[in-house]
């Protein structure tokens, strides 16, 4: 009964905060280039007519850029052993969709999801009629759960993971997000210790699968490659000097750490990639306030005095193939504000990954791969710039570390196939 109420206070609620959070909506979406990207399918104006949709297909539901890259990870590796087999990623953002549409195989149709609005949710339904839903890493939408229940759709979230922080919250909430969270088919989740933290809101723990994680997995995923035209633009700095890239920086981060290397421009190349590339004028002028000539990827031109500049990489889509270039990897989102970005691919590349100490999003692998000194875990800013020197001086320390490094990625090793041994499973619900 009481989930009914709030059933109905939530669908009476959600309008008034879409309406609310609309004009913010078109700001971000002006400055992220969405218009003319197809957003109206969130309201289900499609372009395409009904006909020529891919109904049956298996759907996956990516938020943002992150999950769509590993959505189409799993959707490349299911292809592998199903050639044929029909494909729709919805993703949340007009970035996700820019990445999804250039990187997707013919056999999928990229879409953007429903709103969670019930009139939303039952058309988009009704259009596509899909054989199963597999949430990546993505929000358990009410109306969307319950409507693929009554129509007996299978709905399965994959690479999940719970933090302790976001346990405690759903523990005080667990009243109302237990029937929630008791509408997913199955839960596959990344870490041994997560399959209790479920338990604890709602889902069976028969219901939850160990599978490790899909971002961890080496799996058959692109592998980083050098590209002349990047070498290139790094020459412009000064050869035969080793590149500190700093991935996926966030507000803020960028002056932060420019200014920490400031005294070491003259002997490295600082490349910096803000996690958001409309921030570029944003980074710019943090980097001017400071002394630092900030030089665009999208704008190119030989900086003026290579000893105060640096790069910035305003594009999406490329920190794979520069991390092929860098000699050491500094992890974003690590130093300022919580939560720290994926450290995955700069493992995998064989590159030294050195953090802040904020990387809650990536626990408990962080935590183990500092413990285990297989990255550099920087407490202070202040000692960032020591440290880094300190990494590009110490090839045999840097070498026993990435080492390090790869074996606890390794333990990873195979989940996307278990994944899609959970996924192959019965496609729809039991009777």
């Amino acid at each position: 009964m009481r989930f009914r109420i709030v059933l109905v206070i939530y669908r009476l609620l959600l309008p008034l905060f879409l309406a609310a959070a609309f004009p913010g909506w078109l700001v971000k979406m002006a400055r992220r280039g969405g218009f003319g990207s197809g957003l109206g399918e969130r309201i289900m104006h499609y372009r395409e007519a009904p006909d020529f949709e891919p109904c049956g297909a298996v759907h996956l539901h990516a938020i943002s850029v992150g999950e769509a890259m590993l959505a189409l990870k799993l959707i490349r590796a299911w292809l592998a052993r199903s050639p044929g087999k029909r494909f729709v990623l919805a993703v949340g953002t007009s970035t996700g969709h820019a990445i999804a549409s250039e990187h997707a195989p013919a056999e999928v149709r990229v879409v953007y999801a429903p709103l969670d609005l019930s009139v939303c949710v039952r058309r988009y339904l009704n259009r596509f009629e899909p054989s199963q839903i597999v949430l990546v890493e993505g929000e358990a939408w009410p109306n969307l759960l319950l409507a693929c229940r009554r129509r007996r759709i299978p709905v399965r979230l994959v690479n999940a993971r719970m933090s302790p922080r976001s346990e405690r919250r759903y523990r005080k909430l667990a009243g109302l997000v237990a029937p929630v969270f008791s509408l997913l088919d199955h839960i596959a989740v990344q870490e041994p210790e997560d399959i209790a933290r479920w338990t604890a809101i709602g889902p069976r723990a028969e219901d939850i699968t160990c599978t490790g994680s899909l971002k961890f997995d080496p799996g058959t995923a692109p592998r980083s490659r050098t590209r002349p035209e990047f070498a290139a633009m790094l020459d412009a700095f000064g050869q035969n000097r080793p590149v500190i890239l700093v991935a996926s920086t966030h507000a803020g981060e960028e002056r932060l750490l420019a200014r920490a290397l400031l005294a070491s421009l003259a002997s490295i190349r600082l490349v910096l990639v803000p996690r958001h590339a409309e921030r570029r004028h944003e980074v710019l002028a943090d980097l001017a306030s400071i002394g630092v000539q900030g030089i665009l990827r999208s704008s190119f031109h030989a900086p003026e005095a290579p000893e105060r500049s640096c790069l910035v990489v305003d594009s999406t889509g490329e920190l794979r193939d520069w991390t092929a270039h860098a000699d050491v990897v500094v992890i974003g989102k690590s130093f300022i504000g919580t939560g720290g970005q994926n450290p995955a691919e700069a493992i995998l590349a064989g590159k030294p990954v050195a953090f802040g100490p904020h990387m809650e999003n990536f626990e408990p692998l962080a935590s183990r791969l500092a413990e285990a000194e297989a990255v550099w875990h920087i407490s202070d800013p202040a000692d960032l710039g020591r440290t880094l020197l300190a990494i590009l001086h110490d090839p045999s320390e840097t070498a026993k570390r990435t080492a390090r490094a790869r074996a606890l990625l390794d333990r990873h090793a195979g989940a996307t196939d278990r994944t899609l041994d959970l996924l192959e499973l019965s496609s729809s619900l039991p009777t």
